[in-house]
């Protein structure tokens, strides 16, 4: 009997020795005689690298650490001065709340209607089908005035580099700085005035009349042209998917907004 006693001390008193062992490789730190629970820092570090921006590291897991004690240093601060008692924070903490559950309902929304990718797929081939044919490779000087631009033909005409003019008389600022140059671009991306007159010039050509649009007047030159160049679907998936997923989260929204029953009366 005594055996056993003493036995049962023994593992009492094992059991009292292991408990703050245990404790400690709960918690973080202690701050003041509070335990700072070693959760607190994984669930930070779960929400920095949830958008995958961030990977976890040990520089990352050591910052997070620093961050989550100075945190309960400044709490502990923070209730000693009453602050969450305060009227303000009070406020400020509803509508954090409010932030985080709308967030968190378009999220689950988001999860539970993923796009798929059959339609992530029909929606490149509808691009593709709307940007088919072929891009231009132009140079243009854009004038105030047809007589400007006239006077400008005659000197292209007569010798002068087309670049050079268009750095000195362009109001194009984001292409005069280039010489004129506009890139590659398929024609719907210009004005129809000056995709026409685009697509009436052959490679190395220029309009001899000025071209007028709704920006002034255009001096057009066709430096090359090729059929329209797409990303294979594998690249730009994703961010496909980005769109579809928002445009489905909008839709949503607007639904909620639809089918509510209130007085009140929206400004848009």
């Amino acid at each position: 009997m005594k055996k056993f006693v003493l036995a049962a001390s023994v593992v009492a008193m094992m059991s009292a020795a292991l408990l703050p062992l245990s404790a400690s490789a709960q918690n973080l730190a202690i701050v003041n005689g509070k335990p700072v629970p070693k959760a607190r820092a994984e669930a930070l570090i779960s929400q920095v690298t949830k958008s995958g921006q961030q990977q976890r590291t040990p520089e990352l897991e050591a910052q997070v650490k620093d961050e989550v004690v100075l945190r309960e240093i400044f709490m502990q601060e923070a209730a000693k001065r009453g602050i969450p008692a305060s009227a303000d924070y009070q406020a400020q903490l509803e509508m954090a709340k409010q932030s985080i559950m709308i967030r968190e309902l378009f999220a689950d929304f988001a999860k539970k209607n993923p796009v798929s990718d059959a339609d992530a797929k029909a929606e490149y081939d509808k691009f593709k089908a709307q940007n088919s044919g072929q891009e231009f490779r132009a140079r243009h000087i854009l004038v105030e005035k047809e007589d400007e631009a006239i006077a400008l033909i005659k000197q292209i005409n007569g010798g002068a580099k087309f670049e050079d003019l268009a750095k000195a008389n362009s109001k194009d600022p984001g292409s005069a700085v280039n010489g004129g140059d506009l890139d590659w671009a398929n024609g719907n991306s210009y004005v129809a005035e000056f995709t026409k007159a685009l697509s009436a010039l052959k490679k190395g050509e220029m309009t001899q009349e000025p071209v007028k649009s709704q920006f002034g007047y255009h001096i057009i030159k066709l430096e090359d042209l090729r059929e329209a160049q797409f990303p294979a679907f594998d690249d730009v998936k994703a961010q496909i998917v980005q769109r579809l997923q928002q445009q489905k989260v909008a839709a949503f929204q607007q639904e909620l907004r639809d089918k509510t029953k209130t007085d009140y009366k929206f400004s848009r």
